[in-house]
């Protein structure tokens, strides 16, 4: 996703701005070696096909529960894949390229307006200007596989689509549904996916993850000392990245009949473990509730 303005910019501008886009294209492609000799190694070994067979019910739960992580690995890899390639052809186009004192930002682009026609004059014929292409930064690697939370990580996946979906429905959900903004921006994300219920399936499990995320933070992590964060920030992680290859079976699955048929397979394990660290933490701040200590939020 990418404003109006920052098409009409390119338009404009693309023969002011005489920029060398080799240093972004060098660093853009540094990841794709790791990650594509990811995908064709677990996609060779693993296939979703085979989760819709009957012998794969006849295997043992443990092979069936994980099965799903390298499924997320095949997917996350792909989509990795796609998503720095369609950085690269903006980046060599010249789309979304500002100057770093206009202070651009994903999906918005310049957020300075007085330093953007400064800039452009300053920087008009220097090849190795202070640009960058952070309006069609896309996808942060590092963020997705390494934030602590599933909010983290969800801001660093498909960055531009999260920023029109945060101002366009998060932000502009009525003050009575309020409670209701998380759930229903899912459901707009679920359907700008397509109409498949496995969309749905997994987007609307989000909602109950980010709630039990803040219950367990308040509970176990707001005033504790700093080995038990780092701790709780490493079990955090787990969570989210178990939640992930939960979710990520319906996007991969999409009928209805076989996401539920898998999910059935592993005894809704996700939607449990849910339940039970929001059950443990509304029960410990009943039991003990705590105040956060000054210098650990």
């Amino acid at each position: 996703y990418f404003k109006y303005r920052t098409y009409q910019d390119w338009l404009n501008l693309s023969d002011t701005v005489n920029l060398n886009r080799q240093k972004f294209l060098i660093k853009r492609a540094i990841q794709l070696p790791v990650i594509a000799v990811s995908y064709l190694f677990f996609s060779y070994f693993f296939n979703i096909k085979y989760v819709e067979t009957d012998e794969f019910l006849e295997r043992s739960f443990t092979y069936r529960l994980l099965y799903m992580v390298p499924m997320f690995i095949i997917f996350r890899t792909r989509l990795y894949t796609a998503w720095i390639m369609s950085e690269y052809m903006s980046i060599t186009a010249g789309l979304g390229a500002y100057p770093v004192k206009s202070n651009p930002r994903c999906g918005d682009g310049p957020t300075d307006f007085k330093q953007l026609d400064v800039a452009y004059e300053e920087e008009r014929d220097n090849k190795n200007g202070d640009y960058n292409f952070e309006t069609i930064h896309n996808i942060d690697i590092y963020g997705c596989e390494l934030a602590s939370t599933t909010k983290q990580g969800l801001r660093s996946w498909n960055m531009s689509v999260q920023y029109w979906l945060a101002n366009y429905i998060h932000r502009r959900v009525p003050p009575a549904l309020k409670s209701h903004r998380v759930t229903i921006t899912m459901a707009v994300s679920a359907f700008w996916h397509g109409i498949h219920p496995g969309y749905y399936l997994s987007f609307l499990t989000v909602p109950p993850i980010l709630m039990a995320e803040e219950v367990t933070t308040k509970a176990f992590r707001d005033g504790a000392s700093p080995k038990m964060q780092r701790a709780f920030d490493w079990a955090c992680w787990f969570f989210k990245m178990r939640g992930f290859d939960y979710m990520c079976m319906g996007f991969l699955l999409l009928k209805l009949g076989s996401t539920i048929r898998y999910w059935y397979s592993i005894y809704f394990l996700g939607h449990v473990v849910i339940i039970i660290l929001f059950v443990l933490g509304k029960l410990v701040l009943v039991l003990n509730p705590r105040k956060p200590l000054k210098g650990t939020e």
